[in-house]
C-alpha cells in the first residue's frame, strides 16, 4: 500500500500539524479506502488561525495595499491554480468521487473566482452622491476585518474559492475551514497562496470537524464576518454562534429546487437539463432540480425520454473519461440517501428507475420517482442525492403554487418557448435564482443566495462587496 498523503493546517503561511498531533482519516468513496490523513483542528488550532488572521489584518500589508497590487497577487494565485489544475481536480475526484471532467470544470470556475474578484475590487470602489446643500458626499468600502469561511464537501475547491476570493479581494484576511470529508484541495489552495506571495495570515486553512474547529471560529469575537454553506440545521447553529458577538453572517443553505416543464418546451433541451439538474455530481448539489413538474399534455413523452436519458448515464470509476455518474461522497451520506429511497414505496410512491446499488458500493443509481404524496419526506425534505420526484400539472397557476409550496427557496427552473410566460412565472417563483431553459449558468456579478430555509443574504458582485466590507459615508462641507 502506498504511503498516505498528509494535509495539515495552513496557518501564518506555513503548513503545520495540530497542536496536539491529532489527525483524522480521509476516504476515497469510490474505492472505499483511506488514502490520506488530515490534521484534526482543535479549539487551540482555531485560536492560532484566528490570531494569525487578526495580526495580518491589524498589522500586515494586505488591507493597506493598493488595489492593483492586491489584484496582481490574486492573479498570481489564480495562475498557480491553473498550472496545478489537474492536481486540484485529482484531489477533488479522489476525495469525493466527482467525475474527473466535472472536477476540472470546477477548478476552472475556481480560478475565475479569483480573477473576477481581483478585478471587481479594483474597479468597483465607491459612489458619489450629489447634494444641493453645499455639501459633497461619497461612499467608500473598507475591509471588514477577519472572515471565517466554512465550505461544504460537494464542491470542495469551488465553494471555498467562492468565499475566499471576494473576502481577500476586498482586503480582509480569512480562515477557511473545508469539510472534514474533503480537506485535500483546499489545503493545496493554502499552499499555493503562500507560493503566490500572499502575506502570512491572509489565507489560513483550518482542517477538522464542525466541533470544535468550526464552532470555535464562529464563536470567536475576533472574527468580523462569517460565511457558511451547508445544511439548514447547521446554518442555524452557525448563526446563533456568530450572534454572540454580533458578527454578520452570510448563509447559503439547503434547497429543494422546482423544475417546471411547460407543454411548449423544447423537449430535447428540457430533458438534457433535467438530467443535469438532478444527476450531475450524483445529485449532491444544493441547486438540484429535485422536484420536477411536467405538463400533462407532454408528460408521457417527456418521461419516456427522461427515464431513457437517466438509464444511459455511464456509472463507474470517476477517473474513467466515460464516467458521467459515480458514488456518493461518504458512507454516512450514502446511508442517508438510501433511507429516502427505501421510504418511497412505504409512502405510496413508485421508483421508475434507479435505486440503491446492491454491490456494496456507496452508490445510489439515477433514481426517478412518481406518485409520491406531497407530504412524504422524500418529496418535502432535501435528499441531496440523485433522486428526482416527478409530478404532472394542468395549468400555470397550479404549478406555481406547487413550486412555492416548500420551506426552501434557493432556486428554480422553467422550460417554455413563451417569452411572456417565462417572465411571468419567473417573477412569481419564490427563489433566489430562476433559470429559464437552462441550469447552473452563473454570472459572478449577480446575487446568489436563497430565501426561507435556503439561507440569509446574498453574495456575488456588489453583494459580496457589501458583505465583506464596512461601507462608509463621507460628508464634506463645501465653502462658498
Amino acid at each position: 500500500m502506498s504511503e498516505r498523503q498528509f494535509f495539515g493546517h495552513v496557518i501564518d503561511g506555513e503548513e503545520v500539524p495540530s497542536t496536539d498531533g491529532a489527525t483524522f482519516e480521509v476516504w476515497n468513496p469510490w474505492t472505499r479506502e483511506v488514502w490520506a490523513e488530515a490534521a484534526e483542528g482543535s479549539a487551540a488550532d482555531a485560536d492560532r488561525a484566528v490570531a494569525s488572521a487578526r495580526r495580518a489584518f491589524d498589522e500586515g500589508p494586505w488591507p493597506r495595499m493598493a488595489r492593483a497590487e492586491r489584484a496582481a497577487a490574486m492573479r498570481r494565485l489564480a495562475d498557480l491554480m491553473e498550472e496545478r489544475a489537474d492536481d486540484l481536480a485529482w484531489l477533488d475526484t479522489t476525495n469525493m468521487a466527482k467525475p474527473f471532467a466535472q472536477a476540472q470544470h470546477d477548478v476552472a470556475r475556481s480560478v475565475w473566482n479569483f480573477r473576477f474578484f481581483a478585478d471587481h475590487q479594483r474597479d468597483h470602489t465607491g459612489e458619489v452622491y450629489p447634494m444641493d446643500s453645499g455639501h459633497h458626499t461619497y461612499s467608500e468600502y473598507g475591509p471588514a476585518g477577519v472572515v471565517a469561511a466554512i465550505s461544504p464537501w460537494n464542491f470542495p475547491l469551488m465553494m471555498a474559492t467562492w468565499k475566499v476570493a471576494p473576502a481577500i479581494a476586498w482586503g480582509n484576511t480569512c480562515i477557511i475551514k473545508p469539510s472534514e470529508d474533503t480537506p485535500a484541495s483546499v489545503t493545496l489552495l493554502g499552499r499555493l497562496a503562500a507560493e503566490a506571495g500572499l502575506p502570512p495570515g491572509v489565507l489560513n486553512v483550518l482542517n477538522g470537524h464542525g466541533s470544535p474547529a468550526g464552532s470555535s471560529l464562529t464563536a470567536d469575537d475576533r472574527v468580523d464576518r462569517v460565511t457558511f454553506t451547508g445544511s439548514s440545521a447547521t446554518g442555524r447553529a452557525v448563526m446563533a454562534s456568530a450572534s454572540s458577538h454580533l458578527a454578520p453572517v452570510s448563509l447559503e443553505l439547503g434547497g429543494k429546487g422546482a423544475n417546471i416543464v411547460f407543454e411548449d418546451a423544447d423537449l430535447d433541451n428540457a430533458v438534457h437539463w433535467a438530467v443535469e439538474a438532478i444527476f450531475r455530481n450524483s445529485g449532491q448539489i444544493c441547486l438540484a432540480g429535485s422536484r420536477l413538474f411536467v405538463a400533462s399534455g407532454i408528460y408521457d413523452e417527456f418521461m419516456d425520454r427522461f427515464v431513457a436519458a437517466a438509464e444511459a448515464l455511464t456509472i463507474g470509476d470517476p477517473f474513467d473519461p466515460a464516467t458521467k455518474f459515480s458514488s456518493l461522497a461518504s458512507r454516512k451520506h450514502f446511508d442517508k440517501v438510501s433511507s429516502y429511497v427505501d421510504s418511497v414505496p412505504l409512502d405510496g410512491g413508485k421508483v421508475l428507475t434507479g435505486g440503491v446499488d446492491d454491490e456494496g458500493r456507496w452508490l445510489v443509481r439515477p433514481t426517478i420517482v412518481t406518485d409520491l404524496p406531497v407530504t412524504a419526506p422524500a418529496y418535502c425534505e432535501e435528499i441531496f442525492g440523485p433522486v428526482c420526484v416527478v409530478n404532472r400539472f394542468e395549468d400555470e397557476g397550479e404549478v406555481v403554487a406547487l413550486a412555492n409550496d416548500t420551506r426552501f427557496g434557493l432556486n428554480a427552473m422553467l422550460f417554455t418557448e413563451n417569452l411572456s410566460r417565462a417572465h411571468r412565472v419567473a417573477s412569481q417563483l419564490r427563489a433566489g435564482t430562476v433559470w429559464v431553459n437552462c441550469f447552473f449558468i452563473r454570472d459572478l456579478r449577480t446575487p446568489f443566495g436563497g430565501v426561507g430555509d435556503s439561507g440569509v443574504g446574498r453574495e456575488g458582485g456588489n453583494f459580496s462587496r457589501e458583505f465583506f466590507t464596512e461601507p462608509k459615508a463621507v460628508v464634506m462641507q463645501i465653502r462658498r
